[in-house]
Order: structure tokens, then C-alpha cells, then sequence
């Protein structure tokens, strides 16, 4: 199974860490997105197909908060798993990402082996999801 990945941080340094963070723990990674706020996210979106999302909370334009509240409204995006990485992670502001429904949280700095850890929990979920025989799987 291939994967494509949306990396959403309004900074490109950041992204460019995600991004070799990825490259080293997704095995089959086919294409790794980038978007600096909630906006250009959508935007990219509209363009391309992606099997998970990175998503930082605090960005202009549209921060990730939002971003999330309208990926979980829409019937197309709702099921894309979403990892939160930010620097804020307040218990409050976690147990508004849980109930958001997020695959995972973050907190920055990060160590890679955080990043793999949270994606091969949700590649392996995904997979199974795929070669089962049931009607559906729950993130």
C-alpha cells in the first residue's frame, strides 16, 4: 500500500524535519504534501488524495483547530486520520483534539521515533481495515 501524507505547519522548517521524519518511517511513503496553514491545506485537498494528515494547531489564516472542525464536518475528508504536532498541549486542549477525534498528538520538539511510532499505529490499523472482511473500521 502506498502513502500519501499532507504536512500542514506554517513553517517550512518544520515541514522539512516532518517531511525527513516521514521519509524515514513509512516504508511504502509514495508522496509527501506540504501546506503552511489550514487554507492551502484545503487547497490541497482539492488536488490530491491523502491517506493521513500532519496537522500543527497554531498557524494564520485558518489554524489547525479549524482545519480540523471542517475536515471532520465534510463527508469526503472525515475519515482521513489527522496527528496533531504542536507545541501546545494544554490537558484541555487535548481533550478537545480527542473529542475532534484526532489518530494521534505530538508535542514539539519531537523525536522521529515519536513520528513512527503514531504512524505505523494508524498504517496498521488502515491496512487491517482494508483486509478485512467487515463492513467497516473505526479509527
Amino acid at each position: 500500500m502506498s502513502v500519501k501524507i499532507l504536512i500542514v505547519d506554517d513553517s517550512a522548517t518544520i515541514r522539512m524535519m516532518i517531511k525527513k521524519a516521514v521519509g524515514l518511517s513509512v516504508p511504502d511513503l509514495e508522496d509527501v504534501i506540504e501546506a503552511s496553514d489550514g487554507i492551502s491545506a484545503l487547497a490541497q485537498l482539492a488536488d490530491h488524495e491523502v491517506d493521513i494528515m500532519l496537522v500543527d494547531i497554531n498557524m494564520p489564516r485558518m489554524n489547525g483547530m479549524q482545519l480540523i472542525a471542517r475536515l471532520k464536518d465534510s463527508p469526503r475528508f472525515a475519515d482521513i486520520p489527522v496527528v496533531v504536532i504542536s507545541t501546545e498541549g494544554s490537558q484541555e486542549r487535548i481533550q478537545e483534539l480527542e473529542k475532534y477525534g484526532v489518530a494521534g498528538y505530538i508535542r514539539k520538539p519531537f523525536r522521529p521515533e515519536q513520528l513512527k511510532e503514531v504512524l505505523s499505529q494508524i498504517l496498521e490499523i488502515s491496512h487491517e481495515c482494508q483486509t478485512s472482511l467487515a463492513d467497516g473500521c473505526d479509527f
